[in-house]
């Protein structure tokens, strides 16, 4: 995957799970980490960085070091040291913090498509046919973004996929057809009745 993204050009920052190899590099960081929260009596953490390369690696690669020693209230000091290997350049204190540790929201992103649109519904047979489901997602994804967007001032102004299709679209109507139209009758009471007409006057019903 390394090899893949930087034959690409692609800067990447990418979490490493500990090795014995890891900690051994990281032991002096970690002593220092240890001093300091002994002397503080508080959660410490310091940075640094080596070069690694594991087995099945043709090369040496940029590894940022974090050497934490967490303190919890009537618990013994825990080593915790983590690892991030990236090829951008840059203090590794900026990397860690500024760049790795901001990948939360984006989490929180894939998090909707999983759980919000199920995302990961690829029943069909082909390859084909399981690409056109994930693109109707993500369309899908697109529509409510465009909705959350539109949400600003009302009760749903902070609210994920889930939320939105809990709140706003899962709704019990009467649908009426007829040879010209459909014609969908809304519940005239429900818990978010205010918020879906802010937004529906939003998306530009006129109303």
């Amino acid at each position: 995957m390394f090899a893949f993204l930087e034959a690409q050009q692609v800067e990447y920052v990418v979490a490493m799970a500990s090795n014995a190899r890891l900690e051994t590099r990281a032991r002096r960081l970690m002593g220092t980490a240890r001093m300091r929260s002994n002397a503080t009596g508080r959660t410490e953490h310091l940075y640094g960085e080596t070069r690694y390369a594991a087995k099945t690696w043709k090369r040496r690669r940029r590894v940022i070091i974090k050497a934490e020693v967490v303190r919890h209230p009537g618990r013994d000091p825990k080593n915790n040291p983590r690892f991030v290997v990236t090829n951008l350049p840059g203090a590794p204190k900026t990397i860690y913090e500024q760049i790795y540790c901001q990948r939360g929201d984006v989490e929180n992103r894939l998090k909707e498509l999983h759980h919000g649109l199920e995302l990961d519904r690829t029943s069909c047979s082909r390859f084909l046919a399981n690409q056109f489901r994930v693109l109707l997602t993500l369309a899908a994804y697109l529509l409510f973004q465009e909705l959350q967007r539109r949400a600003r001032g009302t009760a749903c102004a902070d609210a994920q996929v889930t939320t939105l299709r809990e709140r706003l679209i899962k709704l019990a109507v009467w649908v009426e057809r007829s040879v010209r139209r459909i014609v969908l009758h809304l519940p005239t009471s429900f818990p978010w009745l205010r918020t879906w007409r802010q937004l529906a006057r939003a998306a530009g019903a006129t109303t």
